[in-house]
Formats: structure tokens, sequence, C-alpha cells
């Protein structure tokens, strides 16, 4: 484990503890000497982080130290970098410029001895199976599942049947190559997942839904736990 690294972790576990630890737990949690641990403890205060106790009896992290919200771990830095490629290849518009942003973002703002980490990422998210184009905005659909509001659609099924419904939408799943809406279909009375890219026409209501988006995750999980093989279903095959 590196050495900012081990700050880090020495933060997190004072900032969680109920009661002082001593510098013998930390040596046993991180696998590294008590002259090491010493040697932390004094570098953290040194900079200023408040840090109390003594060798012997303990330490506690004062009340109300926040860490600095970008204080990133390699792995956390690289699985940010990691999903924000996945988003920037596979989401729609918006979240692609937001995905990039991010990146960029990140890259300004990350410490000195992690940049070399933005610079040279050694994961990818490869994007080798061309994505099903959507004749919808995603963007606005998004906007209604955060407002809550019913949206009308004309969809198309994988049999090519054509029907209208009227739904309440409040989760968008990404897949490799397609995007699933998942709402409450007042026509079915029940749950369904519409494929974006056989939405051929949307209108989003005034009228907001009652249920609240938590209410419907959790209900709409229930029925998928208890299904044989929990998985998205969409109307209509979700590859064909």
């Amino acid at each position: 484990m590196s050495a900012t690294r081990r700050l880090f972790s020495i933060i997190q576990t004072l900032r969680s503890a109920r009661r002082p630890i001593t510098a013998q737990q930390l040596c046993e949690q991180l696998e590294v000497s008590l002259r090491t641990i010493y040697r932390d403890i004094a570098e953290l205060q040194a900079q200023n982080i408040p840090i109390e106790g003594e060798a012997g009896i303990g330490y506690i992290l004062r009340d109300g130290y926040d860490m600095p919200p970008l204080m990133l771990t390699l792995d956390e830095l690289e699985a940010a970098l990691l999903g924000a490629q996945w988003v920037a290849e596979r989401g729609d518009e918006k979240l692609s410029i937001g995905a990039r942003s991010l990146v960029e973002k990140l890259n300004d703002v990350v410490p000195q001895h992690l940049k070399k980490v933005a610079d040279s990422l050694v994961v990818v998210a490869p994007c080798l199976t061309p994505i099903i184009s959507d004749t919808i905005d995603s963007e606005v659909l998004r906007e209604a599942m955060r407002s809550r509001k019913k949206v009308k659609i004309e969809y198309t099924d994988g049999a090519g049947k054509v029907s209208q419904r009227t739904i309440w939408p409040f989760m968008l799943a990404y897949f490799e190559t397609v995007k699933l809406a998942v709402a409450w279909c007042e026509k079915r009375e029940g749950f369904r997942h519409f494929r974006t890219d056989r939405i051929v026409d949307m209108e989003v209501l005034e009228e907001q839904f009652p249920a609240t988006t938590q209410q419907l995750k959790q209900e709409w999980w229930e029925q998928e736990k208890e299904k044989e093989k929990p998985r998205f279903h969409a109307e209509g095959s979700l590859y064909t």
C-alpha cells in the first residue's frame, strides 16, 4: 500500500471509530510497523488534520473535520474514469458531454501524484458493438423521470405491433447497445420495460404520477425478485 493510500485509510478509520483507536490496532489493520503508524500520524497532524491522542492511549479525529471531496484513492479514481469512459461512449448526447466534462475536471483537480494515473489509464471500456440509436431525446425522458411526470408514448414492440401507452417512467437502464425505460403502464396496470429505440413518439404530460420514485423502484424490484429468472423483460425481445 502506498503512503498516500495509507494516510487516507488512517483518516477513514478514525472518522468511523466511536472510541480512540490505538497505533497497534492501526498497524494490524494496515499491516505496517508501529513506527510507520507513528510517523504517519505525525505527518497528518503536520498537515493540520485534527487528530488528537498519543502513543499507548489511542487517537481520535476531532468532530467537524471533513476531508476534501476529491481526496481519492487510486482505485476510486480509476473507477470514476472507467465509468465516465463507459458513459461517454454509450450515454445519450448530454450524458456523454457530462462524462467528458467530468474527466476534464478530475484531471484538473486530482492531486499531483495521481495525475499520472489519469494521463495513463490502464483500464478501458471499449465500445465494440454499434449502439442502436433512439428516435426520442433521452434527456427529455430523464427529466420527466426526475419531475415524476406522466409520459404518453407510441411504442412498437418486437413483432412490429404499435400501441399507445401512458406510463410513469422512473428508471432508465443502460445496456451495451440499448436503453430500457422502466415504468408503470396505465394500460397494462403493471410494470413494463420499454426499449427507447422503439418509442416512436413521446409527449411529456403536465400531470405528475402519485407514487414516489423510491416507492416504484421498491415495488418493481420486489416483483423482479419473485420471477424465476430475474432480468429485464422488454415489450418485445431486448436484443432483436
